[in-house]
């Protein structure tokens, strides 16, 4: 389950419930697809997105004993995973196309889907002392989804870099993600990280950027992966 608090203008979404590593099932997926529809309803100029995890784990990805539990067959167990990824990728394409600002602080470990979900943000802070990035399919043996490609593409953009990421499965810390690009800044503890996205946050805010239009704009920024997605650019009149 995740939960969503409004801390002024900033919007905390946060991975919470009784899995500790907020694996995506079912259940996680629809809370946050909740959730992100909530917040597309009821966005105003300066809101902003930050997204965290509660605990040790930001997120592990799929929750892949669920796709073994219950699963007489390996065609039944893979029918089951399929059918994560394509619930998972209408979670993408909402926060692509959130008329806000975006946030994720990476609280710890985030994996494979959780590595995506945090990256699909407008900016990425982690927590130093614990955790990594880690694109793990290639060690699992999965195939890597479409729009997982496509957006890692669009946010990693040395191909060195995102060679060893994806098809060395490099697990990443935090400080070795900033020499990257692939996250803003590292922090000394999970709170520390959540603090510094706070304040980032309310600098955004205090920009009362329009959302409509900043979503549109960061969707020309990516429009490989909103294309994947199935995201299109919207016409906006302008004011001026």
């Amino acid at each position: 389950m995740c939960s969503l608090e409004k801390r002024g203008n900033v919007w905390v979404l946060t991975l919470d419930g009784e899995d500790p590593q907020h694996r995506f099932n079912p259940t996680l997926i629809d809370s946050l697809l909740s959730a992100l529809s909530r917040l597309a309803s009821q966005a105003t100029p300066g809101s902003v997105l930050l997204t965290t995890g509660h605990g040790k784990f930001f997120s592990n990805g799929f929750d892949l004993p669920w796709v073994r539990a219950a699963a007489a067959t390996s065609s039944a167990a893979t029918d089951r995973l399929q059918s994560l990824v394509d619930s998972f990728r209408p979670v993408v394409a909402a926060i692509l196309s959130l008329p806000m600002p975006t946030i994720a602080a990476v609280n710890g470990h985030a994996s494979a889907a959780g590595f995506l979900l945090a990256i699909s943000h407008d900016y990425v802070l982690m927590r130093a002392d614990r955790g990594v990035l880690y694109m793990a399919e290639v060690d699992l043996g999965l195939p890597l989804p479409d729009y997982f490609a496509a957006v890692m593409r669009s946010k990693i953009r040395s191909p060195a870099t995102l060679r060893d990421v994806v098809l060395g499965g490099a697990k990443v810390t935090a400080g070795e993600a900033v020499k990257m690009g692939i996250v803003e800044s590292a922090h000394d503890s999970a709170e520390s990280t959540v603090e510094a996205a706070m304040r980032l946050g309310e600098v955004l805010a205090r920009r009362k950027w329009m959302g409509e239009v900043y979503a549109e704009i960061r969707k020309s920024l990516n429009p490989q992966a909103c294309k994947v997605l199935g995201l299109s650019q919207k016409a906006i009149v302008s004011k001026i």
